[in-house]
């Protein structure tokens, strides 16, 4: 009756992974179906849903305009950055951003966000993934921030092995025992960074830039806890005055520049 083992298949049905979480065991690995039998008669009865199939014209996305390269300028984000993550806009809506979420090329969702009142929202019936998640492919090291708008920021200073979770920070660390993954992936949306980095311990270094508020150390001490302190590091935003600190990437960016951006990941301190 012990709960050590967490089994997760994948939303679309195309991987299923597994860990044991008792220290002495830390059985882990993934699994791929084959294709020939996925339609076999095996599993009719199963309840299956999967993504929708998405395209830029489906979702009547556009270039940005002027407005919304404006918009990022002052961010100190470039229109090539723009162009390399496909940075896009409702057609017609110049303030409202797009931001499409990939994995291996293909659009699998895409997420809104209103310049004016600064609401966020996601396409419907669309799947959960790390914002950048093509750019971690062979990392050794990765960047997690909390915001897409964060990643962008990474990219500016240089890093483009950055990603971001899709839904911000939880706002509190649960005090009790590490929940199970399948309840983590539903709150900290990181399947395919569990799938490919946690079970196969591929990456050596994770450096955690999350917020400098509560809610963004709630989220790095979850990812620390999850993916193992020993090789997880912490960002410290600088002072913006005696009482107050920048609070994340962008905000340094912005006001400091990339070349700060740069030197607190170069100084980044293991996570403790």
């Amino acid at each position: 009756m012990e709960r050590s083992l967490s089994f997760h298949i994948s939303q679309n049905r195309d991987f299923a992974m597994w860990r044991c979480f008792r220290v002495e065991c830390g059985w882990a690995g993934q699994v791929f179906p084959d294709k020939r039998a996925a339609y076999t008669g095996a599993h009719q009865n199963a309840k299956v849903s999967f993504s929708r199939q998405l395209t830029e014209e489906s979702l009547g996305l556009e270039p940005p305009g002027d407005e919304l390269v404006a918009y990022f300028a002052k961010r100190r984000i470039s229109k090539e950055t723009l162009e390399k993550n496909a940075i896009l806009q409702k057609s017609g809506e110049q303030n409202i951003i797009a931001f499409t979420y990939r994995r291996n090329g293909v659009l699998v969702s895409c997420k809104y966000r209103s310049i004016i009142d600064k609401r966020y929202w996601q396409e419907k019936g669309t799947e959960k993934i790390l914002y950048g998640l093509d750019g971690i492919k062979e990392a050794d090291e990765i960047i997690i921030v909390e915001g897409e708008i964060d990643k962008l920021s990474m990219e500016e200073a240089g890093f483009c092995n950055c990603v971001s979770v899709p839904d911000g920070a939880p706002q509190k660390v649960s005090a009790k025992e590490l929940p199970s993954l399948e309840k983590m992936l539903r709150h900290l949306h990181i399947l395919d960074f569990l799938g490919k980095y946690l079970a196969h311990g591929l990456a050596s270094r994770i450096i955690l830039a999350t917020d400098g508020d509560i809610p963004g150390e709630a989220l790095a001490k979850e990812l620390a806890r999850r993916l193992g302190s020993e090789r997880c590091w912490r960002v410290s935003w600088p002072k913006k005055s005696e009482l107050t600190s920048f609070k994340d990437a962008n905000e340094v960016l912005t006001n400091l520049g990339p070349g700060a951006l740069r030197d607190i990941i170069g100084n980044v301190e293991l996570y403790r």
